[in-house]
């Protein structure tokens, strides 16, 4: 269902009461009685997942499977897939000058992407009283999957042509994949580019921020927008060259302290976060979690412009009693 998402962020400042918009997909699995497998394998599954969720929370949107070994797997990497984790990305494919430039583009469909795509496509036919926003990698936490994490940090100092040659060719993938998650319904997407939140300053402004306005600008328009998501623990000192990618939305994970960030955040800008996902909502109890989000919202709620959410994806085999924990401290937060 098409919606105005410039108006959507509006609404989500002036509300005074605000639905918590956890990125929240991937317990689907425990609804069904399925793996993380089966999940990831199909498309009718997805969509499935994505409105039992719909239908369980009161959520601000429904956000698809941040599965951020899809794209890489796409270019040729080997992938590692459990029945009760997030896939993984193993191995580089990248670790030259002549691979960089021979590395080919995929095409959007290749792989899983088309799974996906036709998960958002079914999703956005079930699920209409919100948006429904798709999940992608950002280009330099694609690009270090490619060229392997570690490494990729190097050779932002060592070998920056050969850095730069790779994120040209994951940022023209990226655009062309949001293009079609854009054609297939939905009203956004989370590009969650963690890795960048590991760089310097100075380096996520040349290897991150540019490459990230590029899709922004390829992809933004009234009725469909750009969350940032980075749960790097370096994200204050670089929240400048973040606001320059012109994300309306940004997504922030629990290795910082929110209120600190949320005094740098312009008041046009919705910023989110950061209840630990792990160490709560997946290894808490209801009691932790619901202290946990007060806690949080406690500190940040006096900026209009802040939305609770969770740090970063909540794990598959988190417990639903936490997940409801967690709504629950928001309704409780706003005396509901």
């Amino acid at each position: 269902m098409q919606m105005n998402m410039k108006q959507w962020v509006q609404d989500m400042i002036s509300a005074p009461k605000k639905k918590a918009m956890p990125v929240l997909s991937f317990p689907a699995i425990q609804l069904m009685g399925i793996s993380v497998r089966e999940l990831i394998s199909s498309s009718d599954a997805q969509a499935k997942g994505m409105k039992l969720i719909a239908d369980r929370v009161d959520s601000a949107a429904s956000v698809s499977l941040m599965d951020l070994s899809i794209e890489a797997e796409c270019f040729g990497s080997e992938i590692h897939v459990a029945d009760d984790e997030v896939p993984t990305v193993v191995g580089s494919i990248v670790s030259s000058e002549e691979e960089a430039g021979a590395l080919q583009v995929p095409q959007v469909g290749a792989g899983r992407t088309g799974i996906y795509i036709e998960a958002i496509e079914k999703a956005v036919q079930m699920i209409t009283d919100r948006p429904v926003l798709a999940g992608i990698i950002g280009p330099f936490s694609l690009a270090g999957r490619l060229m392997d994490v570690t490494e990729a940090m190097i050779y932002c100092y060592e070998e920056p042509d050969m850095v730069e040659t790779v994120l040209d060719k994951v940022t023209e993938f990226l655009i062309a994949y949001s293009k079609a998650y854009k054609a297939a319904g939905a009203n956004g997407i989370v590009m969650a580019e963690p890795l960048a939140g590991l760089l310097s300053p100075s380096l996520a402004a040349e290897f991150s921020a540019p490459y990230v306005k590029k899709i922004v600008d390829a992809v933004q328009d009234d009725n469909f927008i750009v969350v940032y998501h980075n749960c790097g623990n370096s994200t204050i000192p670089m929240i400048d060259s973040i606001l320059e990618t012109g994300a309306p939305v940004l997504h922030f994970g629990n290795a910082i302290d929110m209120k600190e960030m949320m005094e740098k955040i312009p008041e046009t800008i919705v910023a989110m976060g950061n209840v630990d996902p792990a160490g709560q909502l997946r290894n808490g109890t209801p009691e932790s979690v619901r202290q946990a989000t007060l806690d949080v919202m406690e500190n940040c709620c006096k900026y209009p412009n802040y939305v609770i959410s969770s740090g970063c994806d909540i794990p598959p085999m988190s417990s639903w009693d936490n997940i409801d924990a967690f709504f629950d401290a928001v309704k409780e937060f706003y005396g509901e």
